[in-house]
């Protein structure tokens, strides 16, 4: 499993936003130019994360974006599912009629890639955006 560019320089913005520690908007064409972000790719990220409610935006000539919320209410895993969609290891996992294949009931496997969703949703849910913001690297090299 590969998290795309979209996930990843969605975090990215975030975290920007989150360090800026302002409720004044920021324009995203500011964000794309310091973090190296494409702008139109950024716009078509802000929507999806507008849409869901973790940034507000802001029209106008001193118009931009913030967050809807305090770093310390938003964790990595709301960002990453609204830009990734569910984190999703193997189909049958996700599968709620438990048909996905014919091995459902005697799959030897299963048990590892639950384990393996329930680490990563765990990691992304126990992150926020303050805890990237100050010391981030300490607390995610701890992991």
């Amino acid at each position: 499993m590969k998290l795309s560019s979209r996930g990843h320089y969605g975090l990215q913005a975030m975290v920007y936003l989150a360090r800026t520690g302002l409720k004044k908007p920021i324009p995203l064409k500011r964000i794309a130019n310091d973090e190296h972000i494409p702008e139109q790719f950024l716009e078509q990220i802000f929507v999806d994360l507008r849409k869901a409610g973790l940034v507000n935006s802001v029209r106008g000539s001193r118009g931009g974006y913030h967050l809807a919320n305090n770093p310390e209410q938003m964790s990595v895993g709301d960002i990453v599912r609204v830009l990734e969609g569910s984190i999703k290891i193997i189909d049958c996992i996700e599968d709620e009629d438990g048909d996905c294949c014919e091995k459902t009931e005697d799959c030897s496997t299963k048990l590892v890639w639950d384990r393996v969703r329930s680490s990563m949703n765990s990691v992304l849910d126990g992150l926020t955006l303050a805890d990237l913001t100050v010391g981030g690297k300490n607390i995610i090299e701890s992991l």
